[in-house]
């Protein structure tokens, strides 16, 4: 990125962060000594007031923004709730959310569903909660020509996965921008870091589009709508829910792009195809993230 654009970006990976990798050494497939960079997880519990909510495997490196997301995503944390305080401590390894507002989760925190997610998120509740009434612009659009570009921005950026690889990443985007690309070992950690900020810098999500490198599942489908955003982007495929909840509530769901393609098999009427083919450069192999058959099984 040039420097205008990289002012654009509020939010980027930090790969040289000591905290988020580690060297080990081990053989490769012909048995010589190698070192090799890793990606470290660690515990994070999250409490909303008095109450302990979840533990969850994450890199820890944006633990607020984690844990607003994540009570938001689980409909514990309203939107127009009013936050007293966020208090994390390195320490213990946990993060505490308070609110004006009393909260008594103990009857929902019994009914929980394991996620499809890489490191297997786990979703309180109903996970349908509120999801049919949902409304998204319809007047929101995404140009061919600037999908290519923001794609080309994205695989361009220096990020975790490249240095260690074992993660996910998602970003909140403006057209062809990228605003914050924030990274875990979970897709559904990484969205959930995507809204925590956005609930925290008050940011709305009608006119914007959200990338993320993993499978395009309902939680995923469930999440990006919760944050009011009209447009869902993936390097990778489809589940048949997914794609049924995106039609339900008019999500335009865009997936297998890669290069010059890309699938949509949900909202295709946001799709303005302004793009000259002959003109789009095919995905360089130095900058590849998950492809679709890596992303298929992880």
């Amino acid at each position: 990125m040039d420097a205008n654009e990289d002012a654009r970006l509020l939010v980027r990976p930090d790969p040289a962060d000591p905290r988020l990798t580690r060297r080990v050494t081990g053989l490769d497939h012909t048995g010589a000594r190698i070192e090799a960079s890793v990606t470290v997880e660690r515990p994070l519990t999250l409490f909303l007031n008095g109450q302990e909510i979840v533990t969850m495997m994450t890199i820890l490196d944006r633990p607020e923004d984690l844990a607003l997301g994540y009570l938001l995503n689980q409909g514990m944390l309203r939107p127009d709730d009013r936050v007293t305080a966020v208090e994390y401590d390195e320490d213990l390894q946990v993060v505490v959310v308070r609110t004006e507002r009393r909260t008594d989760y103990e009857a929902k925190l019994k009914k929980k569903t394991l996620t499809s997610g890489c490191a297997q998120g786990t979703a309180f509740g109903d996970l349908m909660e509120d999801f049919s009434a949902a409304r998204l612009p319809a007047a929101a659009e995404i140009r061919t020509s600037d999908l290519y570009r923001l794609l080309h921005r994205i695989n361009t950026l220096p990020t975790l996965y490249l240095e260690a690889g074992a993660i996910h990443g998602c970003a909140l985007c403006e057209r062809d921008w990228p605003l914050a690309y924030m990274e875990d070992v979970g897709r559904h950690n990484a969205v959930d870091k995507i809204a925590g900020w956005m609930f925290r810098t008050g940011t709305a999500g009608g006119d914007k589009i959200f990338y993320t490198t993993g499978r395009l599942t309902s939680e995923m489908v469930i999440k990006t709508v919760r944050m009011g955003i009209p447009i869902l982007v993936s390097r990778s495929g489809f589940t048949a829910w997914g794609v049924e909840l995106a039609r339900e509530v008019g999500l335009t769901l865009i997936g297998r792009c890669k290069g010059k393609r890309f699938t949509a098999l949900a909202g295709e009427g946001r799709i303005v195809f302004d793009a000259d083919l002959a003109y789009v450069e095919e995905e360089s192999a130095k900058h590849w993230r998950k492809n679709s058959r890596e992303a298929e099984g992880g």
